[in-house]
């Protein structure tokens, strides 16, 4: 489910209230208490970029099993937002350390990571284009650009990434260029997968009606649902130079060579 409620974006505007007052103490305590226009206009865009920041900001919580059961654990958090020529996005997911760490380097993209512990997102533009990004615990990703259901047409695309896991618990951090996103997204799924074997888990943040298909598949779009992504990253109907080259060489891009 969304997690962007009202008390959530309360919050988030005290902290930077509380923030703000307490650079204008500082400011009163360590000169004469004059304020001069630069200061003043500092704390203004100061204030405005933390406010603009969470009302740019989507985060979603994965709590059920592919087929729409309640998972047996602490939920999975997706936050994404804007950073410049970049959509950020943060996970924070319970660490199970099962499948063992794909023998790839951290950073790198790694192929059929779908196969390991993963947390994933689907981004679905117009005439079924959308961007898929798979990440790890343990620093390797995998990102995909898809034209039409299942048909990848460009596969390890190098992106900024970073993880880290403390205990039971991992967090992510992926800098996705804009260019990667296909025009007009308008609809999201997100996924977790963990465990080997007869105990592998597919986890789903819009998942299908329990009793409807025999096994899991990541790329139903017709279970997706309406995401406000224009707040993070306004598009038009206009193809990337990526998304154009991606989709000129169709089918001669799907392997992980050197970034």
């Amino acid at each position: 489910m969304a997690r962007r409620g009202l008390e959530s974006a309360k919050v988030h505007v005290q902290i930077c209230y509380y923030f703000l007052h307490l650079m204008v103490i500082v400011k009163k305590t360590t000169t004469t208490g004059n304020f001069d226009i630069r200061y003043q206009i500092g704390l203004f865009m100061s204030l405005s970029s933390c406010l603009i920041t969470e009302a740019s900001s989507m985060e979603f919580s994965i709590s059920k099993t592919w087929d729409s059961q309640p998972s047996d654990h602490d939920p999975i958090i997706i936050k994404l937002y804007p950073e410049g020529d970049f959509v950020v996005m943060e996970m924070t997911a319970p660490f199970f350390n099962d499948p063992p760490a794909p023998e790839g380097e951290s950073g790198k993209p790694f192929p059929k990571l779908w196969d390991y512990e993963v947390v994933e997102a689907f981004f679905l533009g117009a005439d079924e284009k959308y961007l898929e990004v798979e990440f790890s615990p343990y620093g390797q990703h995998l990102l995909l650009l898809l034209s039409g259901r299942k048909n990848a047409i460009k596969m390890c695309l190098p992106v900024t990434y970073s993880a880290s896991i403390t205990d039971n618990t991992w967090h992510g951090v992926a800098k996705i260029p804009n260019s990667y996103f296909p025009p007009r997204v308008n609809l999201f799924n997100a996924y977790a997968i963990h465990g080997s074997g007869d105990g592998r888990q597919y986890e789903a943040l819009y998942p299908v009606p329990t009793g409807h298909f025999p096994h899991p598949d990541f790329h139903r779009l017709e279970f997706f649902r309406h995401i406000e992504f224009d707040k993070i990253l306004k598009t038009d109907n206009s193809l990337s130079e990526v998304w154009l080259t991606a989709l000129q060489n169709s089918g001669k891009e799907l392997s992980c060579g050197e970034q």
